[in-house]
């Protein structure tokens, strides 16, 4: 039986956005079997707008289709929670694919997301927090990452998104997760710190974090 500590990590490199998914959705059709051990898959997408399923997302698609096309950037609906968001390189994208069926709390999972990512970006030279009511991570008003996941069977996949060195402009064409600008702006670890760390330093303590985390998070000693 697997250990809750053995998360298997792997990186896929450069993808498209609608390979990835199919990809997942093999890997919870396995894992949902028992076929397969939670994971943690690690990603950089083609430049791509994703449409989640809170109603409404799409109107938050700001640029036309000839402003998509010049600046290369496509435009898919996805069946994670959430609004409308950005992924392209310089993003690590974080896709873990794990049982929840222990928990059954998909609200304690989101926040276990975040703590992971704060406690990274924290071990990087950033100090990040939360922002009541609203899901991701944030220093100050500006949003440095975003989450939004699906489940089937209690198994989780999407996941989270961070900014490492995006082009930040790319975000100006929605708005991101619906948060008008005077709410919140979007930033990345290179905007924000003098020697930003490079993907694979950033991938390595994100990593790290999620497996040390993950065997509290899924069986609590109290």
């Amino acid at each position: 039986m697997q250990e809750v500590s053995d998360i298997k990590v792997e990186d896929w490199g450069r993808t498209a956005y609608a390979d990835a998914t199919a990809r997942q959705l093999i890997l919870v059709g396995q894992r949902i079997k028992g076929e397969a051990p939670d994971q943690l898959i690690f990603t950089e997408h083609d430049a791509v707008y994703t449409v989640g399923l809170r109603h409404g997302s799409v109107k938050n698609l700001l640029w036309d289709p000839a402003q998509l096309a010049a600046q290369g950037i496509s435009v898919a609906d996805t069946n994670r929670g959430g609004d409308i968001t950005y992924h392209g390189p310089g993003q690590i994208v974080g896709y873990p694919i794990v049982d929840l069926s222990a928990v059954k709390d998909l609200h304690a999972y989101l926040r276990f997301l975040e703590e992971v990512m704060i406690r990274s970006v924290g071990r990087l030279g950033l100090a990040a927090t939360r922002r009541d009511g609203l899901t991701g991570i944030w220093v100050g008003t500006r949003k440095i990452a975003a989450i939004g996941v699906a489940v089937r069977r209690w198994v989780a996949y999407h996941g989270f998104a961070l900014n490492v060195a995006p082009n930040l402009e790319h975000f100006t064409g929605i708005v991101p997760c619906g948060i008008a600008s005077a709410d919140g702006t979007v930033t990345s670890l290179a905007a924000e710190l003098s020697s930003p760390p490079s993907m694979t330093e950033v991938r390595a303590v994100l990593a790290q974090e999620f497996r040390s985390r993950w065997p509290e998070f899924i069986q609590p000693t109290s």
